[in-house]
């Protein structure tokens, strides 16, 4: 009975993912095998446009449209999801689920034909940019409206409300004088608004769109084959070898596979379903009541977007948004993402304390807690060790590799084989019976049983990561595409080249099962791609009204006003207005949507309340709450999915899931104050000092929340753990009680303060002047590296072109593409009665390192640790 139970709730999981993510039509006959075929041939044809092969065809036979194509991907991207979005996806509730029927067609028709009539037209549109005939707004107004019927049907009717009333916004907002007068914007036309929207890349087919098409869809597909071929299990059944033995070990095991499973995932329900199916039953056995173990999942599987490098495809966007690297996205992604599943672990482990659990029986040696923590804390220092090595091993075969591909290739092919004739030496890696004899799998068979799964990630990483002098790092989509094609080698051979090795007879059954596993992991690649490819279209819309019509102001005086100006009271509402919107939104959208409207308000209230705050913060801020709306009541998704695994109350799962990530919350708040905690602009040995504390820090937060530490903590002990956890955090904030961080100087003086600073010092100008829009007199706070050299012309070349008149220092617009441009250029009023001014210089006090807070800190937590331990009943560990 109770099999029939998992059974039915595990059935019920998979149906709401696929209601969610991948669509709920099953179509019978020809209709069913339409909608598989045209998932492998959107799936192929991500493929095709990413590899060189378009040139190269294009080349030999003379024919340009192979490589013109590729010009042309958003259109057919979004074409392809629009039409998998319809056939996938019923209309409505009582929509037939077995059948497409007759009004579908004519939506595919439309839809795709709106998306195609650019592709064909492209010549004569591009000869009338902005004089848009009557056909033009006619396909315009197709696409649109067939657009939004598709998120309605993949995604729900949040994002079409939203999208709406930024459409709305476009045509009627110029009919408000408060309106005009912040954004200058006096309305749209119908023909103007739908030509920005779809004619050109400015709207549907903006940024958002592009990075679906060109990285996002890759990184699924990767993950989607990875998991087809048994890397996701593998994933689970190392996590459960590695931690089941230990107290509460199966939610441990929940905690660690989910962060694996989350690198390559982009999708919490689908994270929760994956691991969930066979670690939530497990969790219930050892004691964990029905929605505790959900919620373990929950909030596993929710942070696994925030592991890099797939981040539920918003560190892709991160790319184009915030100007950077992707490089540098996963550098500022990794330590809180690494910190946060640690913290998650102990919660875990706290829980466990205080339940009083065992792990799962084990066979051979266990490995110790001590042990597991050494492995963790090995892991953060590993990305930095294995990159240099990754160095040091491409230095030692330059000789031989220089920059050809083939040597690559062959020892990359000498490592698959030899992996998987150690792989056939052992079992093949496969997941078992939640329901069997509570026993956790050796380590070494189940690790060196699946080890050639780590190869295709190890490709992703080194072409992300690895740069010598003769080898320079790939794109995001170029890895991506490399690491998939590998991915679909082992996909297709892994299974006959070991039965090769067993001497098995039976090659053509293990060769039919890995051409299955391809073909259903091109299948499952675009199903999982539906939503986010409708989504990001959708979120154009909205970025295409603030390019028209500039509502993020509007927007951002709104919570401007009601914050009154306090940064911290702004970081709440627009975590808030995350959280909100992450109910019917997803996470990629969500991110695109508050980014798009409130970093830009963010960073202006911060300059003007002195603190300058990196915009790769905010934006992770604002992801990090996305996320966190995928287990917040009441419609956490990812919690109805756990619930119905674990036949828990779905409410009561989001919960508690959601007070388990409660440490993910603080986090954003965290890096927003203490940028080290994103290694901007940090040596490698501080670091490894802020891992450490920041570590200690979230760990001794999560003990407060939990009410255990050592003990059951009294609840002075848990407000004296939050002193702690906050002294670690904010050494900084007790620092500048004691001395001022900065010297400050007003006037002439303060350019003569600028030269006595050494080269390399960072400077910061207060600016105030008459706001361009309101003509109210606004400050705002910019910082500058300081060359060296003559002040002025320091400064000048740096575009603060400044004139000293009447013991002021008057400041000159900065020329457009100057350093300051976008943060000053557009923001004042340079042309008006009053002057624009650089009213007061700071730069940095010597003052006593703020580490040496630490020491109070830790003193107080050894004191708090002698209190609790005579009253502890139990080991630690």
């Amino acid at each position: 009975m109770a099999q029939d139970h998992q059974n039915d709730g595990t059935a019920k999981a998979d149906a709401l993912v696929a209601e969610v993510d991948t669509g709920a039509r099953n179509a019978d006959g020809f209709q069913g095998q339409l909608i598989i075929a045209i998932c492998i041939i959107w799936s192929l044809f991500q493929l095709y446009i990413a590899s060189k092969l378009p040139g190269v065809l294009a080349q030999t036979t003379g024919f340009s449209g192979f490589a013109n194509i590729v010009g042309q991907a958003r259109y057919i991207h979004l074409a392809f999801a629009i039409a998998l979005a319809i056939l996938a996806f019923p209309m409505f509730k009582s929509s037939p689920r077995d059948r497409i029927p007759l009004y579908d067609w004519a939506l595919i028709a439309l839809g795709v034909g709106a998306c195609l009539y650019l592709v064909v037209f492209r010549y004569q549109i591009a000869d009338r940019p902005g004089l848009w005939t009557t056909t033009d707004i006619t396909m315009s107004a197709i696409g649109m409206m067939v657009l939004m019927i598709c998120v309605y049907r993949s995604l729900g009717l949040p994002l079409v409300i939203i999208a709406g009333s930024f459409v709305l916004f476009a045509f009627f907002g110029g009919n408000s004088e408060w309106v005009r007068d912040i954004t200058n914007y006096g309305g749209a036309s119908f023909s103007k608004a739908l030509g920005h929207y779809w004619m050109q890349t400015e709207g549907v087919f903006g940024v958002a769109l592009g990075v679906s098409t060109s990285m996002i869809f890759l990184f699924v597909l990767f993950g989607a084959l990875l998991d087809r071929a048994g890397g996701g299990n593998w994933f689970i059944k190392v996590a459960i070898a590695l931690l089941g033995a230990l107290r509460g070990g199966p939610a441990k095991a929940s905690v660690l596979s989910s962060m694996m499973t989350g690198m390559i995932s982009g999708s919490s329900i689908a994270n929760t379903v994956t691991t969930g199916t066979f670690t939530i039953p497990l969790m219930k056995r050892i004691g964990f009541p029905a929605e505790k173990a959900g919620a373990v999942e929950v909030a596993s599987s929710t942070n696994g977007q925030l592991t890099p490098p797939v981040m539920g495809a918003a560190a892709f966007l991160m790319v184009e948004y915030v100007n950077i690297p992707y490089i540098d996205v996963v550098k500022h992604a990794f330590l809180p993402a690494v910190i946060s599943y640690i913290a998650l672990l102990y919660i875990v482990h706290l829980e466990a304390l205080k339940m009083e659990m065992k792990g799962l029986k084990k066979a051979g040696r266990h490995i110790g807690p001590i042990m597991i923590m050494v492995l963790f804390l090995t892991g953060f220092l590993g990305l930095a060790a294995i990159t240099f090595l990754m160095i040091g091993i491409r230095n030692l075969l330059d000789p031989m590799m220089a920059d050809s591909i083939y040597a690559a290739i062959v020892l990359l092919t000498i490592m698959y084989i030899a992996l998987l004739y150690l792989a056939s030496k052992y079992p093949d890696v496969a997941m078992d019976d939640p329901n069997a004899p509570l026993e956790a799998p050796r380590l070494t068979p189940t690790l060196l049983g699946g080890a050639y799964y780590s190869l295709p990630i190890f490709i992703l990483v080194w072409n992300l990561m690895v740069k010598t002098d003769t080898l320079d790092r790939l794109s995001p989509a170029l890895s991506a595409f490399w690491a998939t094609i590998f991915m679909i080698i082992v996909a297709l051979t892994h299974r006959p080249i070991k039965a090769f090795f067993r001497g098995e007879t039976a090659l053509n059954a293990a060769f039919s099962t890995g051409w299955s596993d391809f073909v259903q992991g091109l299948i499952m690649g675009a199903r999982n791609m539906i939503g986010i490819g409708v989504a990001t279209g959708a979120a154009g819309i909205i970025v295409g009204t603030i390019s028209l019509t500039g509502a993020h102001q509007v927007i951002g005086q709104v919570i401007e006003v009601i914050s009154g100006g306090n940064l911290i009271l702004l970081l709440v509402l627009v975590a808030i207005l995350s959280l909100i919107l992450g109910m019917g939104l997803p996470t990629t959208a969500n991110y695109i949507v508050v980014s798009s409207l409130m970093a830009p308000v963010i960073v202006s209230v911060g300059a003007q309340a002195g603190l300058v705050v990196p915009l790769i913060a905010v934006h992770m801020f604002v992801f990090y709450f996305g996320i966190l709306a995928d287990d917040t009541p009441p419609v956490g998704l990812a919690a109805y999915a756990a619930a119905a695994i674990s036949r828990g109350d779905p409410i009561k799962t989001g919960i508690q899931g959601f007070a388990y990530d409660i440490r993910t919350a603080l986090l954003p708040f965290m890096f927003i104050f203490n940028t080290d905690l994103l290694l901007i602009d940090v040596s490698l040995g501080k670091a490894i000092l802020v891992f450490f504390i920041s570590l200690i820090a979230m760990l001794i937060f999560a003990a407060a929340t939990q009410g255990y530490f050592i003990a059951k903590s009294k609840r002075w002990e848990s407000v004296a753990l939050l002193f702690i956890a906050f002294m670690l955090f904010r050494p900084d904030f007790f620092l500048d009680l004691v001395t001022e961080k900065y010297q400050s100087v007003t006037g002439p003086a303060a350019v003569q303060l600028v030269g006595e600073q050494p080269e390399g010092s960072l400077i910061r100008f207060k600016v105030e002047g008459p706001d361009f829009d309101t003509g109210d007199n606004r400050a705002t706070t910019i910082t500058m590296v300081y060359p060296g050299g003559e002040p002025g012309a320091a400064m000048s070349d740096n575009g603060l072109s400044v004139l000293e008149e009447d013991g002021k220092l008057l400041l000159e617009e900065p020329f457009p593409g100057s350093p300051y441009f976008g943060s000053l250029g557009t923001e004042y009023d340079y042309y008006g009665d009053n002057p624009v001014v650089i009213s007061q210089v700071e730069v940095e006090n010597e003052r006593m390192p703020k580490e040496l807070f630490f020491i109070p800190a830790l003193l107080l937590l050894a004191g708090l640790m002698l209190i609790q331990r005579p009253r502890a009943t139990q080991p630690a560990f």
